[in-house]
């Protein structure tokens, strides 16, 4: 369980996301997949990290109850560390601040990222797809942000990578999901294949990247971020502050309560 790295085959790395039962991220795997996506980039060896998880489904946001556990005092220890601390909203920054490596390692990670999606793919999961440089999916999957029902707001940010603006705007206000199949026809989803073929269509794409020079392939996806009309780390920290303002409101406690006693799931910040 947590996050891996393998590398199967010459100039490829594989990170693996494991977090059951539906890959609801706690603060520290956040953080950890921020790391071993910098990692994977970082090594002259590498020339695409495919981003893939076990389970269930690809992403199901933050772990939301480790958030309702520090607020009913009964916080995890490891996520208390230093500032956090005295604040009382530790999970919750917390949260915040690795959804925004994380999201942050997938955009700016040196070589292409290509996102091997099975299954449910939400909130948090939609700002790791939405950083990625490429996305293959299964003919299973569906992409969304249930935000409003999660008390929570973000990644609308990279929701708006993957459908046009009032498609994303109907899709936010009403937690509703896209499926793998609508987003290839919008051109954000590269293929769509079998659940069990996901992996393998991933690969051959990113073995088709890995052929092309190793330093030139950097230079390139340095261009193309270069040259994004949007400044996706400081629109995604904008939208967070939202969300900081919701749970110092009570909104989010009042909609997570509800949330909470429906399901295990997770959502994002």
């Amino acid at each position: 369980m947590g996050v891996s790295t393998s590398s199967p085959e010459k100039g490829i790395s594989v990170v693996t996301v494991d977090f059951p039962p539906v890959n609801a991220l706690p603060v520290h795997g956040w953080f950890d997949l921020a790391d071993a996506v910098r990692t994977a980039g970082r090594d002259p060896e590498i020339r695409c990290v495919v981003l893939t998880a076990e389970g269930r489904g690809f992403n199901a946001g933050v772990d939301i109850k480790e958030i309702q556990r520090e607020r009913d005092g009964q916080p995890d220890g490891r996520q208390q560390q230093g500032p956090r601390a005295a604040t009382g909203h530790g999970a919750l920054l917390g949260a915040n601040r690795g959804c925004a490596e994380a999201f942050a390692a997938v955009y700016d990670c040196e070589v292409p990222v290509v996102a091997a999606v099975r299954g449910f793919c939400l909130g948090g999961g939609i700002g790791l797809v939405g950083n990625a440089d490429a996305i293959v999916a299964s003919d299973d999957a569906t992409f969304g942000l249930p935000e409003l029902d999660r008390g929570a707001l973000g990644a609308a940010t990279h929701l708006a990578r993957l459908v046009p603006q009032h498609l994303m705007r109907a899709l936010y206000y009403t937690s509703r999901t896209a499926t793998a199949a609508e987003l290839h026809a919008h051109g954000s989803v590269w293929r769509v294949v079998p659940r069990a073929e996901v992996l393998d269509a991933a690969l051959e794409l990113a073995r088709e990247i890995a052929a092309k020079d190793g330093q030139l392939i950097r230079l390139a996806k340095a261009a193309i971020n270069g040259i994004d009309p949007v400044d996706v780390r400081r629109s995604y920290r904008f939208e967070q502050g939202f969300t900081f303002e919701a749970g110092l409101s009570g909104v989010a406690d009042r909609v997570r309560s509800t949330f909470g006693q429906e399901t295990s799931g997770g959502e994002d910040r």
